[in-house]
């Protein structure tokens, strides 16, 4: 292996629990019940906002609608980010291995089904630029299929100027995981 790819929420960033919050008003708000535990796996986790608003409303919603729904949300996620200090922060013994990473001069990246508010926000409170040139972060882009279609993985190796079987991918979600399989990265024999 030569390089590693990172999703970045719910592995370097342990921020479930506020996503989860973030996730649970709005779908109260949108089908007057808020997520299950299984839906919060299943059907949020690596998954674009599109994806999560078609599934809460039950039907394709316009762009409009997804970027009202989506900028709201995320905003009250970054607020809570903000809110909680003692959560706000890179996960136990990422600084190391990220430094370790640099000073070893071992490509990596960040493949995050994030939106570019959240990918800035990450950038700037965490000090990125220190591990990773930002140039060659892949995130949400609106055309970028979600997890666990192939898409972002292959982009992130490509930056990598690496071959997908020639990565690592870090991921915590059912959807991420598969997302890897599909690009190549994990399961070659």
């Amino acid at each position: 292996m030569k390089g590693i790819i990172f999703d970045f929420n719910g592995t370097l960033f342990w921020d479930s629990a506020l996503h989860y919050e973030a996730w649970r008003e709005y779908s109260a708000m949108l089908r007057e019940t808020p997520f299950t535990d299984n839906e919060m796996r299943d059907k949020m986790l690596g998954h674009t906002n599109a994806d999560i608003i078609e599934y809460l409303i039950g039907r394709k919603p316009s762009d409009e609608l997804v970027e009202k729904y989506g900028k709201e949300k995320e905003a009250v996620y970054r607020r809570r980010c903000l809110l909680n200090p003692d959560k706000f922060k890179l996960a136990p013994g990422a600084i190391a291995l990220l430094d370790y990473l640099k000073k070893n001069n071992i490509p990596r990246t960040i493949a995050t089904m994030s939106e570019w508010d959240n990918v800035k926000f990450y950038i700037k409170e965490f000090r990125l630029e220190n591990w990773f040139d930002l140039d060659k972060i892949v995130y949400s882009d609106g055309a970028i299929p979600g997890k666990p279609a192939p898409d972002i993985f292959l982009i992130a190796a490509k930056k990598l100027n690496l071959e997908p079987k020639e990565c690592i991918a870090a991921e915590d979600a059912t959807a991420g995981i598969l997302s890897a399989v599909n690009a190549g990265i994990i399961g070659n024999p």
